[in-house]
């Protein structure tokens, strides 16, 4: 899946996959408010640095109480209905308070969201994620955890305690088991939050190192970026991989 060896890689990832992520896609649509504004006014990001800055400006009016709540109405639907063009790729957990396409403001047809307890990895995950930037062209790939993170408070407690969780909660556990070992003799008055971040970076760092990805990286076509979401304050802390601005390199 490595395009930069075959310079139409993308093209022939897309139609090979096009009808499964089609039947994926489309599996829900929401319709807002008549009131709800129906699409950014500007075009979708086409480079690391404007998706990452997209998204955050987003956050920015979901912490402020003030969301524009873009691209969620019937006319946006029918827009993406045919092709979609995500600006951006999230890998986050299954936590019912942390859903991205809240939490950065945007809609339908904005984002390839792939969500796994305490941001597991596998190998389908993996391919999850690949799909963006290899078939679609997404320049940005964000690794979300974040705060009292349940699935990273299970893995731990039954790392900790040498228990087995039940049925596949175990292969979750087996999944952080990384995470764990990395800060298991650290010290520090919330264990959980630093194996919170020493997972999002874990993931993150894997992810750069991915066959396919990274010389989407190398090239600045793609970034990989590690970000951390607060509960209490509704704010996403960026903690490394932030592309760097034209004007810096």
């Amino acid at each position: 899946m490595n395009r930069v060896v075959r310079p139409n890689r993308r093209t022939l990832l897309s139609g090979a996959l096009v009808g499964t992520v089609a039947a994926l896609t489309a599996c829900s649509s929401t319709e807002a408010p008549a009131s709800t504004t129906s699409a950014f006014p500007e075009a979708p990001p086409t480079t690391p640095e404007a998706a990452l800055q997209r998204l955050l400006e987003g956050n920015q009016r979901w912490v402020k109480g003030d969301p524009q709540n873009p691209n969620r109405d019937p006319a946006r639907r029918q827009a993406v209905a045919q092709e979609q063009k995500p600006f951006a790729a999230v890998l986050s957990c299954i936590d019912s308070r942390v859903p991205p396409e809240l939490i950065f403001d945007v809609g339908l047809g904005d984002l390839f969201v792939t969500r796994t307890g305490g941001e597991a990895v596998s190998p389908v995950v993996t391919g999850s994620l690949e799909y963006g930037p290899l078939a679609n062209g997404t320049p940005l790939l964000m690794v979300l955890g974040h705060q009292r993170c349940g699935a990273v408070k299970a893995a731990h407690a039954a790392l900790r305690d040498g228990e087995t969780l039940p049925g596949h909660l175990a292969d979750i556990v087996t999944a952080l088991q990384p995470a764990y070992e990395q800060v298991a003799t650290a010290k520090s008055d919330d264990p959980i939050d630093v194996m919170v971040r020493a997972q999002v970076e874990l993931a993150a760092n894997d992810l750069r190192s991915n066959p396919g990805l990274a010389p989407l990286v190398t090239k600045q076509e793609l970034a990989i970026v590690s970000a951390y979401y607060s509960l209490d304050t509704g704010a996403v802390e960026v903690l490394s991989g932030a592309p760097t601005p034209p004007a810096e390199k």
